[in-house]
């Protein structure tokens, strides 16, 4: 069986694979040495703070060779951006992922109940980079940065957005922008759209699918963590006619970061733990921008049926997705485009026939892990994705977008390799 991954995640080759035994490896260091080479990249620069040494646990980009020299020049250009809503999970993980982007500074945070406060103070696992301290919205000084990072809840977003100056570069990991249809928003949202001129001028940011409408915009819709996960394999094969555009089936299940930050009665420990359970049956708001994004690969309306399930562990999300293939096409033909069309991509990696993706060996990562198994249902397919919610599912597709927007390396700061165990 030939190992699409051997020599990294960021490595793709055929090179025999042979720990593979009955669709699993045999062993958590088989997959390391297999699946997950890492190297060790010593990152040296001057930035605004002075001259700091950081070590990262790194891939390799695919369009490098892994013998390549091992050391980052971080010199050169610059930017200054903001986070809004930098005390919650998604605003936390982007100054986390910052801590080694070459190109990115923060000098801005805002978070209007912890305002005056210092994001060490909030997380603690921050505590040693060299940050501003949080202020109100309200107090945010936007002629000091060069892009805004919008971690704002839903229904906030609009109108903060629409008040910025003109020449930010924005990517808003709210939902706020990510419909087009402002009619649609308001069903699914339960409020009209403040912003819909602005509307009009944002790119829906899947970084794989949309790559050139991303690198030319000023507002960028980063997306959901559900449609995430589950339109990178599933947009390929409608775009290529392999599976039907009805009957698409789709189980999903995240971790409890996905509810945000919050203090939720439904999400206290004692509610979430030792249990799963479905919630948002059929009404679940990420529905409309799944489909619009299918609809829009297949040149007619896609209708799918969407059930998430909440799962007790903080991050991580798999997406399992049942669908109906094309007369004469096989579970090979699946699995070969999607190999074919993520060759070159460094985030999306299809593995090898039978090795079913795991939330554990994508956390932390900007990875999204892929594979397709053959139903026992004559001519159906099932497909299977991970990501992690907080990071291809919403912080690291942010900076993914943000650098193409900046242009700077799409992989800048992201090269970060999974945590495991």
């Amino acid at each position: 069986m030939a190992c699409a991954l051997e020599g990294g995640l960021g490595m793709l080759s055929r090179a025999p694979c042979h720990e593979v035994q009955g669709g699993v490896l045999n062993s958590s260091a088989a997959f390391a040495r297999n699946l997950c080479r890492v190297h060790l990249v010593k990152k040296k620069g001057k930035s605004s703070y002075g001259v700091t040494t950081v070590m990262a646990v790194t891939s390799a980009p695919k369009q490098q060779e892994a013998e390549k020299s091992t050391t980052v020049d971080v010199g050169g250009e610059s930017a200054r951006v903001g986070v809004l809503g930098a005390s919650g999970y998604t605003g936390s993980e982007i100054v986390r992922l910052l801590a080694t982007h070459p190109n990115l500074r923060v000098t801005m945070m805002t978070a209007d109940r912890k305002a005056g406060q210092s994001l060490a103070s909030v997380f603690p696992h921050l505590i040693t980079q060299d940050l501003p301290d949080m202020v109100a919205v309200k107090d945010a000084d936007f002629s000091k940065v060069d892009a805004v990072f919008c971690c704002l809840p839903h229904g906030t977003t609009q109108e903060i957005i629409a008040a910025l100056p003109s020449d930010l570069k924005v990517v808003d990991l709210s939902a706020d922008f990510r419909l087009r249809n402002t009619d649609t928003y308001e069903e699914w949202y339960n409020g009209p759209h403040r912003a819909p001129e602005l509307q009009k001028e944002a790119v829906y940011g899947l970084t794989e699918i949309n790559r050139e409408e991303v690198r030319a915009a000023r507002l960028v819709a980063n997306p959901g963590c559900y449609p995430t996960s589950v339109q990178l394999p599933l947009i390929p094969l409608l775009q290529a006619g392999l599976i039907e555009k009805d009957n698409i089936i789709i189980n999903a299940n995240s971790g409890v970061s996905g509810a945000g930050r919050s203090a939720k009665e439904a999400n206290l420990y004692t509610e979430i733990a030792e249990g799963i359970h479905a919630y948002g049956i059929t009404r679940h708001r990420h529905v409309p921008e799944i489909e619009q994004g299918l609809t829009d690969a297949v040149g007619s309306e896609v209708t799918v049926s969407f059930t998430p399930n909440l799962m007790p562990m903080s991050r991580g999300m798999m997406s399992t997705m049942f669908v109906v293939m094309k007369a004469g096409v096989s579970v090979d033909d699946l699995h070969q485009h999607l190999v074919h069309r993520y060759h070159d991509e460094e985030f999306v990696v299809v593995l090898p026939k039978g090795i079913a993706p795991h939330t554990h060996h994508v956390r932390g990562s900007n990875y999204c892990l892929v594979n397709v198994f053959e139903d026992r249902i004559t001519g159906r397919a099932i497909i299977i994705s991970v990501i992690d919610n907080l990071v291809k599912g919403a912080s690291g597709q942010a900076l993914q977008n943000m650098n193409l927007m900046m242009g700077f390396p799409e992989e800048s700061g992201l090269l970060q390799q999974p945590l495991f165990p």
